[in-house]
């Protein structure tokens, strides 16, 4: 007989001396009979259960292998709903007119064109001060189209869009502006003046805060103080809302990595016990684990030996086989050998950690 062989009948043998009852296994019927044949008397712990003891056994055990579970507790929270903001100051109503008229870039701009469109201008301006705001336009109109590479026409026509309660018309003729001159002060402010009238605050107020830095007028002063309060509500209504979304989303990513947690716990808590279960019976269902505490190692590279431990209870186990092959478990497994103190940081995680119960289980590990 070979020597493990023989090592391993050795081991049998005395745990049969020490606890006889591994002999009512019904698969060593035949060890016993044996026995018998020989003139040995067993004791009755010997010799298979009864049913009714038998059914209560593993309904015990089914209850001590059930693992605990921190319950988590799921708070329905409401959905978070906005409140009014109040703010200050007349808005009118869109205009949803045709866009107006504009010039063409690519026209040349000849000195007695320049001369003609200045003519225009003067012209709108006397009507506007008379109050022809449709003639102004036309003006304005004529303006642009003889010189509309001129920023302040786009401009100028803006403002008496303005005063004629056509925020829309008015944006479009200071985005023009702006397009031919990026520091057009009347271009910011004319748009700046728009997007108040439309409620558009806080874009009111970056307009209007660009206009006074390029050329301050009283007139921009004396819109931005109704302009800048309203702002200043609306971004602290933003930022007290996206705080409070902020804070509702981290309470569910929190609640969720606690049932994660739990989730994994479970799991290990249940492959724990169903590997101490397994670990109590030997090779071919002997009864029986092996001495000693978790192994030093493992096959197929592992560092270690167990000389007495039979290795075909892991090589027979699907489960723990098609773990090996996964880089991520292997690791954990060869930390934790390596130092069983390692076992804490690993049990968070739901792949690991019942391969790693189920190997402690199989070595008679940490109970």
């Amino acid at each position: 007989m070979e020597e493990s062989n023989l090592k391993q009948l050795k081991q049998f043998v005395e745990l049969c001396k020490s606890d006889p009852s591994v002999l009512s296994d019904p698969s060593l019927s035949f060890f016993r009979e044996y026995l018998e044949s020989l003139g040995a008397r067993l004791p009755p712990s010997a010799y298979a259960k009864s049913r009714a003891t038998a059914m209560a056994e593993s309904d015990e055990d089914m209850a001590d292998a059930k693992p605990h579970v921190e319950e988590v507790e799921e708070e329905e929270e409401d959905e978070i709903i906005e409140s009014d903001i109040e703010l200050e100051g007349e808005i009118v109503e869109p205009d949803n007119d045709p866009p107006q008229k504009m010039g063409d870039p690519s026209v040349e701009v000849t000195d007695e064109k320049r001369e003609a469109s200045q003519e225009a201008k003067i012209q709108a301006m006397e009507a506007l001060s008379e109050g022809k705001m449709d003639e102004a336009i036309e003006r304005l109109t004529e303006a642009i189209t003889l010189n509309p590479v001129s920023a302040i026409m786009y401009a100028t026509r803006a403002t008496v869009y303005i005063k004629m309660k056509k925020p829309n018309a008015a944006i479009r003729d200071a985005n023009a502006a702006l397009e031919i001159n990026p520091d057009s002060a009347k271009g910011y402010k004319s748009r700046g003046m728009a997007r108040a009238m439309l409620g558009q605050w806080e874009e009111a107020a970056k307009d209007l805060h660009v206009a006074s830095k390029l050329d301050y007028d009283e007139e921009i002063g004396a819109i931005l103080k109704k302009v800048e309060p309203n702002a200043h509500r609306i971004e602290e209504h933003r930022r007290k809302y996206d705080r409070l979304r902020k804070e509702r989303e981290e309470r569910k990513i929190q609640r969720e990595r606690q049932r994660r947690r739990a989730e994994a716990q479970a799991a290990y808590e249940k492959a724990k016990k169903e590997g101490q279960s397994s670990s109590s019976r030997g090779p071919g269902g002997m009864p029986g684990g092996f001495p000693g505490g978790m192994p030093g190692g493992f096959p197929g590279g592992m560092p270690g030996g167990m000389p007495n431990v039979d290795f075909s209870k892991i090589l027979n186990d699907p489960e723990l086989m098609a773990a090996f092959k996964d880089p991520e478990v292997m690791a954990a497994l060869q930390d934790v050998m390596k130092n069983p103190a390692n076992l804490a940081k690993h049990q968070a995680n739901p792949k690991v950690a019942p391969i790693i119960a189920k190997m402690m289980g199989k070595f008679g590990g940490p109970k």
